[in-house]
């Protein structure tokens, strides 16, 4: 009885082998010529064909403690695209987070070692730096994201999946949207597309239909964690300011004015809408301008800032995301409210990390 099985499989095999795999008798159906492509699919393929080789494939390993004494090593993926010819690579920071070991791929090339040299953790960047470059670097070319209209068509490269070098279209569906990052922060003016983005393109550049990097693709709103058509990404023109300062520091400027918030919950716990001033630091622009904190004896509030540059602030995350729309040394104008009056001031926004 054992032996029927491996009886009938080999008469399979056989019998199998034995049949045609094609019909004499059958003719395929001619082929109908197709013609020329058309000019939008021309554009794609040439936009695809000039922008993937600079798009990378990352690939990270974290070492993590398992039990008392042991640990395991963990593999991520995420995607990534050329800055410049001296071989930096910009991604997301949370998919470089952690890592002990990132390997960048380009094109059909083979994985290259390289270091991390600047986390912004508020914006989502990071750049890493190839050990060893290929020949015929190609940075990707950089656009404006000022320019960006509703409406307008972007495209995604990245390795959604693993599934390395794939095109995504979709179009702008929102702008100056907020992405919250890290503590109380959330990065400001962030593009909203359709273009299909899933797990592995985080990094991936949002293209303009030009081939210019417009975006980087950094998140989704999915129940499934799946693409729901619903895509984020970081404005290229926070990115230009962002990135040069990672290569050449190795971190991002920190923007602020010398103040210590009142801490958020507790401001909405009050049924207050503002940045609540809990101290104002000596020599800072804050001081300078004459911003009065809480005073924690009388439980006055002092100023409770309620707009930067005429846009509104209602919590701390707005008031931080309104900063990093001003240059650092440049200045900014606060709307602030103090005894249920307000006043305009001007006060100067530095970089906190100096």
């Amino acid at each position: 009885m054992q032996r029927l099985p491996r009886l009938i499989s080999r008469w399979l095999v056989v019998a199998l082998a034995a049949v045609p795999l094609t019909d004499p008798g059958a003719q395929p159906r001619a082929v109908q010529p197709r013609g020329p492509l058309l000019d939008h699919e021309r554009a794609h393929i040439a936009l695809f064909e000039s922008s993937a080789p600079s798009v990378a494939y990352i690939t990270t390993q974290v070492l993590q403690r398992s039990g008392i004494l042991g640990s395991q090593v963990s593999e991520g993926a995420g995607s990534g695209f050329v800055w410049d010819t001296a071989g930096h690579v910009v991604t997301n920071d949370h998919v470089i987070q952690g890592a002990s070991r990132v390997f960048v791929q380009l094109d059909a090339g083979e994985p290259i070692a390289a270091r991390v040299i600047g986390r912004a953790p508020e914006y989502d960047l990071a750049v890493v730096r190839l050990a060893s470059l290929p020949p015929k670097l190609r940075p990707i070319p950089i656009g404006s994201s000022a320019e960006l209209r509703i409406g307008q068509a972007v495209f995604a490269i990245g390795n959604p999946f693993g599934l390395q070098r794939t095109l995504t279209q979709g179009i702008v569906s929102a702008l100056d949207r907020e992405l919250p990052t890290t503590g109380f922060r959330e990065v400001a003016g962030v593009i909203q597309t359709d273009a299909a983005i899933n797990p592995g393109n985080s990094g991936g550049p949002l293209l303009d239909s030009a081939g210019r990097l417009v975006g980087v693709n950094s998140a989704i709103r999915s129940a499934s964690g799946s693409s729901a058509g619903v895509g984020f990404a970081i404005p290229v023109d926070l990115v230009n300011r962002i990135v040069p300062s990672l290569i050449a520091r190795g971190r991002a400027p920190l923007p602020g004015i010398g103040i210590t918030p009142v801490r958020p919950d507790l401001v909405a716990r009050a049924g207050i809408r503002g940045v609540v001033i809990a101290d104002v630091d000596r020599g800072t622009p804050a001081a300078e301008a004459g911003l009065r904190p809480l005073d924690t004896r009388s439980g006055e509030l002092g100023d409770v800032i309620v707009g930067v540059n005429g846009r509104p602030v209602h919590t701390l995350s707005n008031f931080v995301a309104e900063l990093d729309r001003v240059p650092i040394d440049s200045s900014a104008e606060l709307t602030v409210r103090r005894d249920d009056k307000e006043r305009k001031v001007r006060v100067r926004v530095v970089d906190l990390r100096r």
